[in-house]
């Protein structure tokens, strides 16, 4: 596929992505004069019938939908060798997940792209098709004529005709986005499984991070306090377990986001490009799962206090000092580029309000697991303007190894120390992700590092 120039009558300029069956790149319609995405189904699926109609039936289905808020199908057809690709429209904005790159979205804006994404999945639903897979990533950008943002819904891989979802028995939909009648083999599902996903989209846009497993979401107000009530309400509704208790349909779900916009003061942080303050604020975000626990534990030996996130995977020693404020129920590794999802996390500091706060002079510990992605790569690229990078050194001991990356001179005169730590003596998973925050005076990396303890 490498070799390919083009396409039928269209010029390939650059692969935009590559799912499990298939290849979408951006091309040139020379004819028209325009931009166009091109999928393509995957060599090695070609032989695979049952694939390579699911693969057409995505793109009768974007073009059954018929609406301006759905990705558009202008053509059809097949390469020499066979396999069938399809021509869409190229949505020139990136999608939902790029936006999320550098954090929580202000609450205005989350909540009209939510309910643009909604209005999106209500035009399938009026199509008669329920998505299944609504997720940032399946959600696009396009840049209107008089400059506004259009939101679209694209990648109907798993959708299905209404009428042939009520019997599905086949499992279906992405981590953290899926309610539970699609991870229930036969339970049937309709358009309100699609508000689920939506509410886990506005709830990540909200917050910053994927939403844990159905019934035992955190409310959104505990990851971002100051978020107004009737917003965090209609977001858990739309997460609620029980379909007969959420929104009755994307339009209904929508109507309430739009309206909550209206009156919503803009919140949080601005949203900066700077890589440092990103990167913290997204690590402190999704180490939550409600306020911050103040911890009244005596010091656990010589070494200091020990703590261990909710599931008891992960346990760490950190100073007697650090160790007042406890946020123990995970993470999303899409803070570090890495697949998006709900791991096993904590974070642990003197003052965890103000971990942002490169001047306020914490100390504290972030630990993050993760069973698929290179933590270590994503760790690497990291960058900190405004503190002064002091180079990486090798760190090994009977568990783990790494590079631990250090900066100083921060703002306040903080330190900061970064690694992503493999099993020693084994380049598979899981990786670890740890960032130390600590102030002048001796160094507890290593300290840190050897009591860390991962099951």
């Amino acid at each position: 596929m490498h070799s390919v120039q083009r396409i039928g009558r269209y010029r390939l300029e650059r692969r935009l992505g590559t799912g499990a069956f298939g290849t979408v790149w951006l091309a040139h319609d020379d004819e028209l004069d325009a931009p166009v995405a091109v999928k393509v189904l995957a060599e090695n699926w070609s032989h695979r019938m049952d694939v390579r109609e699911r693969f057409l039936s995505e793109a009768r289905l974007l073009r059954k939908a018929g609406s301006p808020r759905v990705v558009q199908v202008y053509d059809i057809g097949e390469l020499p060798d066979g396999r069938p690709y399809f021509v869409m429209e190229y949505a020139d904005g990136g999608t939902l997940a790029e936006l999320l790159a550098a954090g929580p979205l202000p609450v205005p804006e989350a909540l009209r792209l939510t309910a643009l994404a909604a209005r999106s999945a209500h035009a399938l639903h009026e199509a008669g098709i329920v998505h299944r897979d609504v997720k940032p990533s399946n959600v696009l950008l396009r840049t209107a004529p008089d400059g506004t943002r259009r939101v679209l819904l694209a990648d109907l891989g798993l959708a299905k005709s209404l009428a042939e979802a009520s019997g599905l028995t086949l499992a279906a939909g992405s981590a953290g986005y899926r309610p539970p009648e699609q991870a229930e083999p036969g339970a049937g599902i309709d358009e309100r499984a699609d508000v689920y996903s939506l509410g886990a989209v506005g709830y990540q846009l909200v917050t910053g991070t994927v939403p844990a497993a159905p019934g035992r979401v955190v409310p959104p107000g505990r990851l971002r306090p100051d978020l107004d009530p009737g917003v965090a309400a209609a977001l858990t509704r739309a997460l609620e377990p029980d379909r007969e208790r959420r929104w009755p349909s994307a339009e209904a779900f929508a109507r309430e986001l739009e309206h909550a916009a209206e009156g919503a003061a803009p919140a949080g942080r601005p949203r900066g490009r700077r890589r440092l303050l990103a990167l913290t604020a997204a690590v402190v975000a999704v180490a939550a799962a409600g306020t911050a626990l103040t911890l009244a534990l005596r010091p656990s030996g010589p070494a200091g206090v020990r703590v261990a996130d909710a599931t008891g995977r992960i346990a760490v020693r950190v100073p007697d000092g650090w160790g007042r404020q406890l946020r123990d129920s995970g993470w999303d590794p899409a803070a570090l580029g890495l697949p998006a999802g709900h791991e096993p996390g904590l974070a642990v500091a003197d003052d965890l309000a103000h971990w942002q706060d490169l001047a306020s002079g914490v100390r504290g510990v972030f630990v993050g697991l993760s069973e698929q992605g290179d933590v270590t790569a994503r760790v690497a690229a990291v960058d900190h303007p405004g503190c002064r990078y002091q180079g990486g050194r090798a760190f090994a001991d009977g568990d783990w190894r790494g590079q631990v990356r250090t900066w100083d001179g921060c703002p306040g005169g903080g330190r900061l120390t970064e690694t992503a730590l493999r099993p020693a003596g084994a380049a598979g998973q899981p990786q670890v992700y740890v960032q130390i925050r600590q102030r002048s005076g001796s160094d507890a990396t290593d300290g840190i590092l050897r009591s860390l303890r991962v099951t």
